[in-house]
């Protein structure tokens, strides 16, 4: 017998869309357990060099592991951009419109875990939640 909720999908409470170039897309969405929990899904959507549909890969990100993951991407960004490419401009990356508050320094290496989410190599950042009516883009 089917279990009735298998075929729902959590709503979202918080959604981030974080575009990376002409074909990636990156989704950060807070989700809500029956319990009244939350926990984080990270989801790539990139369209198909066909043209048909798109690929997705999620991750679930628990409560309990914030910290762990955040720590780990900071290590990994850091060594990539002072041991492996100490020269390279990865601000050269940053084509947001306007810098927000408090962000003049074009971006940052370390993730920050509030709602302002950054990423040294995105072309366009949207932060509009909602359906997304009108894009191309596929989360699902």
């Amino acid at each position: 017998m089917a279990y009735e909720n298998n075929d729902k999908r959590s709503d979202s409470i918080y959604s981030k869309r974080v575009r990376a170039g002409k074909r990636r897309t990156y989704f950060f969405d807070v989700r809500a357990t029956r319990g009244n929990d939350y926990f984080l899904t990270i989801t790539e959507s990139r369209k198909r060099f066909s043209g048909e549909g798109y690929d997705r890969h999620k991750i679930f990100l628990y409560k309990e592991d914030f910290n762990k993951f955040i720590k780990g991407l900071n290590e990994a960004v850091d060594h990539v951009k002072t041991e492996l490419m100490p020269d390279f401009d990865f601000d050269a990356f940053n084509h947001e419109d306007a810098p927000s508050s408090g962000d003049e320094d074009g971006g940052s290496s370390s993730f920050n875990a509030s709602p302002e989410i950054k990423s040294e190599a995105n072309s366009d950042v949207d932060t509009n939640s909602g359906n997304g009516a009108g894009d191309e883009v596929d989360k699902w």
